[in-house]
């Protein structure tokens, strides 16, 4: 495997769903979308999204009329058009009982993450798009300016406050997420409540006014004591757990000896090559690396892929 494999294999990226920026403007124009016998609702809560284990398997589409899937006239959130058909999303976490099993019959609920790793990419990523949206809408149903419930506008992208006219728009949390390797060798840390043997590439979010190449430094420093030089972007991954987009970088160190700082990890070290290939092959059962699903593993597998230095 090369690293050229890697440039289209991140979970959660992908998604072939037309957001439909102009239509979700126009009310009209979402109304004749939401009653179209055609259009089509998908539905998660706070967790897991709801699948269908038919062919594929896949996100249960259920029709919005009949109107099963209690979306109301008034706050439609409209993920976007494909083929023509609009797709929108129901909130589970806010349907009575006897709604939500009627609209659950027809699938189960899985995690975001055991979704991502059974459906296919394109349906992986309407997954965390859905997800994503959901869980900003759930957080933001009071105006963080003033206090008053507010409402849902542009079919969803957007909530405005009736008092003090504030416009919220969801939020996405910057999160740098990198390799950082000396002498062929890969920094990994552990984190307080993680399985014994779990180990994973340092994290962090970007502060205020911090570039993200600043934060894999400052971070790296603050986690292990290590200094991390030259940082390099790679991919990002939208990860809605609740809402962070990891922007995932490669870095060097000129080495030193790791010591867990800031409380957040509780053994960090370096790791070699054999050590890191044999997890990754099911033979080192002490190390155990992050699923599949994760940025966290894509670049884990890049720097195994790399020739080594």
């Amino acid at each position: 495997m090369t690293i050229s494999d890697y440039a289209d294999s991140l979970t959660f990226t992908g998604m072939t769903l037309d957001r439909a920026m102009a239509a979700r403007e126009d009310p009209e124009r979402v109304a004749q979308l939401l009653a179209d016998p055609g259009a089509r609702a998908v539905a998660a809560a706070a967790d897991g999204v709801l699948l269908d284990d038919g062919a594929g398997p896949a996100l249960l589409r259920v029709p919005t009329n009949p109107r099963a899937t209690a979306i109301p006239d008034s706050e439609p959130i409209l993920l976007g058009v494909q083929d023509g058909t609009a797709l929108f999303a129901t909130d589970l976490d806010s349907l009575a009982a006897p709604e939500r099993a009627a609209l659950t019959g027809g699938g189960r609920i899985a995690s975001l993450r055991d979704a991502g790793a059974v459906v296919s990419r394109p349906e992986a990523a309407l997954a965390a798009y859905v997800t994503a949206l959901l869980n900003w809408h759930r957080r933001h149903r009071f105006c963080s300016n003033c206090g008053a419930a507010t409402l849902v506008r542009e079919a969803g992208y957007s909530r405005r406050c009736p008092r003090c006219g504030a416009l919220h728009f969801p939020r996405t949390d910057p999160v740098v997420i990198m390799t950082v390797e000396h002498d062929d060798r890969l920094l990994l840390g552990h984190r307080a409540g993680w399985p014994a043997g779990r180990y994973s590439v340092l994290a962090g979010f970007v502060s205020a006014g911090e570039a993200a190449e600043e934060a894999v430094v400052r971070e790296v420093a603050e986690e292990s004591g290590i200094v991390a030089r030259d940082p390099k972007f790679v991919r990002s991954q939208p990860w809605p757990f609740p809402s962070s987009l990891m922007l995932g970088f490669e870095a060097r160190s000129d080495g030193g000896e790791p010591r867990a700082h800031d409380g957040e990890l509780d053994a960090v070290g370096w790791f070699t090559r054999a050590e890191v290939e044999a997890a990754v092959q099911g033979r080192n059962p002490e190390l155990l690396l992050p699923p599949g699903v994760s940025i966290a593993r894509f670049l884990i597998d890049r720097w195994l892929a790399r020739p080594a230095a």
